[in-house]
């Protein structure tokens, strides 16, 4: 099992930044990859954000440019950087980790969420 914590989000205007965290613990050994989703009122919760164990990172075109995603190994820390924020990065901001292995297939693991809410 892995449970994930996130935080940092918050109220910031238009143009702003946030940097969101989320620390993992438990079975971190059998993460392949972590990464952040976001669900807006209304909508399916959608991808954001990518890292893998290897340290690729991938990114929703939505976000390309204005979003980073990175991690502190040392922490079990992954961070995702917001700058240039639009309203239409309103959200609940969600961490997932997930393994993969032939037998279990794969496993998806969620935080709590964190809201981001932008004003225009």
């Amino acid at each position: 099992q892995v449970q994930l914590v996130e935080s940092g989000g918050g109220l910031v205007q238009a143009g702003g930044s946030l940097r969101l965290s989320c620390v993992a613990s438990g079975s971190i050994f059998s993460i392949n990859g972590m990464g952040w989703y976001r669900q807006s009122p209304g909508k399916q919760r959608e991808f954001v954000a990518i890292i893998t164990r290897g340290g690729s990172t991938n990114y929703a075109d939505s976000v390309k440019g204005r979003f980073t995603i990175s991690r502190d190994n040392a922490k079990n820390t992954v961070y995702l950087q917001m700058n240039s924020l639009k309203p239409e990065d309103t959200g609940v901001y969600y961490c997932n980790a997930f393994s993969r292995t032939v037998i279990t297939g794969t496993i998806d693991y969620w935080g709590q969420g964190t809201q981001v809410t932008v004003s225009s």
